[in-house]
């Protein structure tokens, strides 16, 4: 009788969810979860592990070590879009094809991008604050020059599945909507120009593209202060490709007049972090994505394709050049 694939689930997906899923699978598979949220757990449970689901998070990251640990690893899905909690190049080298769950929650990052930007243009945020506080900063939000949204220009700097739906959504409201992205779209239904060019041009900057080697730190000082005097930052993309000092010093400068962070260089945010107390700065606990149909969207990608990869069909959305055709050790 041929052994059951070991799919190993680490958090934070709650254990009896992913039993559910994979239920109908019977005596095909098993389902393992690490002994702790911890890295020696982790490690442990690794080594006999044929499939991963990983932590989204990044608590529990699947680096080269853990991938060592591993010699029956055959597939990692990640239950997100980024991948920057897995060590991509080390499982490469292993011969593991990894997936992420591309484009599960396009539609609720682009509706929080646009939610937030109508949050900044009409200081939504701080005038709530002031009214709780026992205040009527009614004066004091005519003084910040609140604008219509459809008479901003956006930029948008990646054009994936998010970026093209918050693209979508911006140009439905009125707004100018231009991009940037590594390779340009010709179906794109926004104007594609440099990205010096597009920050020049931003009045609402999107961020909308993953993490790595060659994005950390793409927006920097440098760039932007190329933006236009009392330029918005939304930034629904990743920590570290906007450096969080480098969106201080520029809110402090002028050269932006808000920024929405959904996600930060280290998270959580530090309890001390002076983004937290900053007036014109809307923060979000990187929950962009967390609609309830996201959701519901992301789970069943992850149920169909480690279904997939256990009944030696092929499965999506592999990042890494591998045979999307799975096959155990």
């Amino acid at each position: 009788m041929t052994k059951p694939w070991r799919i190993l689930s680490l958090p934070p997906i709650a254990e009896e969810v992913v039993r559910g899923l994979f239920e109908p699978l019977g005596e095909a598979a098993e389902v393992a979860f690490p002994q702790a949220r911890e890295r020696a757990a982790l490690l442990d449970a690794a080594a006999g592990a044929d499939i991963v689901i990983g932590d989204f998070s990044g608590q529990l990251a699947l680096d080269a070590e853990a991938v060592a640990a591993a010699p029956r690893l055959a597939f990692v899905q990640m239950p997100s879009v980024g991948t920057d909690s897995i060590d991509v190049a080390a499982l490469t080298a292993a011969g593991v094809p990894v997936a992420n769950a591309a484009g599960f929650n396009a539609r609720g990052v682009a509706e929080w991008a646009v939610g937030a930007s109508f949050a900044l243009c009409r200081h939504l945020a701080m005038a709530d604050r002031g009214v709780r506080a026992g205040g009527w900063p009614q004066l004091d939000v005519i003084a910040r020059r609140p604008r219509e949204i459809h008479t901003q220009r956006v930029g948008i700097v990646g054009f994936g599945a998010i970026g093209a739906e918050a693209a979508r959504l911006f140009a439905a409201l009125g707004c100018a909507v231009s991009y940037w992205t590594r390779r340009r779209r010709p179906e794109a239904a926004a104007r594609y120009r440099e990205l010096d060019d597009l920050l020049a041009s931003s009045d609402i900057l999107v961020l909308a593209l993953p993490l790595t080697d060659e994005t950390r730190g793409l927006i920097g000082p440098e760039r932007l202060a190329l933006l236009p005097d009392k330029a918005l930052l939304v930034n629904v993309a990743r920590g570290g490709i906007v450096p969080d000092d480098a969106v201080i010093d520029a809110l402090e400068s002028g050269r932006l007049a808000g920024a929405a962070l959904d996600v930060f260089d280290e998270e959580p945010l530090p309890k001390d972090h002076p983004l937290r107390s900053h007036e014109d700065v809307l923060l979000s606990p990187h929950t962009a994505g967390a609609s309830i149909q996201s959701q519901l969207n992301l789970v069943s990608l992850v149920r169909d394709n480690v279904t997939a990869a256990v009944q030696g069909r092929e499965v999506q959305n592999v990042v890494n050049g591998m045979n999307p055709h799975v096959r155990r050790r």
